[in-house]
């Protein structure tokens, strides 16, 4: 490997499975030293071990100050600082307008939005004592243009592609990059539960994009690397798409043979 990340220290948000877990592993791979955290204590202890010593597991709610303030604690503890920190922890619940429980739209802001403030928020001394850092925050296609059925999930994806451009002109003079990367549907477990009528229409979806797939976590993770590594030294405050060319319009028939 070419150890793109030799020598830094990240931070990585649910990072147990999914996007979280490619991450992780292609962050190792490259070099870094990664803290993992999570709610799902058991499998994110199975990743950490899996990856070594240069891996630790630490249980985070990333709604919870407290709880942030121990993961940033665990970085720097055993790793001796912190450079990167990828919030990629997030829900996402269909239901209309009027039909979601408000407690579970409450849930969503606080844990997709919330959750990405206080980890900015914490991870900003830590970094300046570094020297520099690179916050990348999952955002969506969905922060981006609207979807029925998604208005809470859509409202804390908007407000994070926001939030990361206003952060990265505060913390930008500081060393600091912040940008936002924007999947669209991603073959995770949060999509893989989610109910079958969901999964259907996203398979119908698929159809109509230029490439008919779902995304893979490691093409992320991919992403992620280059805006967490000094290749994107001079990128901040950018939104990056990776959706399969779905916000390039529905794809058709063409009229006319080429």
């Amino acid at each position: 490997m070419s150890g793109r990340l030799n020598g830094r220290v990240a931070l990585i948000t649910g990072a147990a499975r999914g996007q979280g877990e490619a991450e992780a592993r292609r962050f190792v791979a490259e070099g870094a030293r990664v803290v993992v955290t999570d709610i799902l204590d058991d499998e994110g202890h199975a990743l950490a071990d899996e990856l070594g010593e240069a891996a630790t597991y630490q249980h985070l709610d990333v709604v919870d100050p407290g709880q942030w303030e121990a993961a940033v604690a665990a970085a720097t503890d055993r790793f001796g600082a912190l450079h990167i920190l990828i919030n990629n922890a997030g829900i996402g619940v269909v239901g209309l307008i009027d039909t979601l429980d408000l407690a579970e739209h409450r849930r969503i802001i606080d844990v997709n939005l919330h959750g990405v403030y206080l980890g900015m928020r914490a991870a900003k001394a830590p970094m300046l004592a570094s020297g520099n850092g690179a916050i990348v925050n999952i955002s969506s296609i969905d922060g981006i243009v609207g979807v029925s059925g998604m208005t809470s999930y859509s409202a804390s994806k908007f407000a994070v592609t926001g939030m990361t451009r206003s952060a990265a002109i505060e913390l930008g003079p500081l060393g600091i990059r912040v940008n936002s990367i924007h999947p669209g549907v991603i073959s995770s477990p949060m999509v893989k539960e989610a109910p079958s009528e969901v999964v259907a229409k996203l398979d119908r979806l698929m159809d109509m994009q230029p490439i008919k797939r779902m995304g893979e976590p490691h093409e992320v993770a991919s992403l992620a690397l280059f805006l967490a590594s000094d290749e994107a030294s001079y990128i901040t405050g950018a939104q990056f798409v990776i959706d399969g060319g779905h916000l390039a319009g529905p794809w058709r028939e063409p009229l006319d043979d080429p």
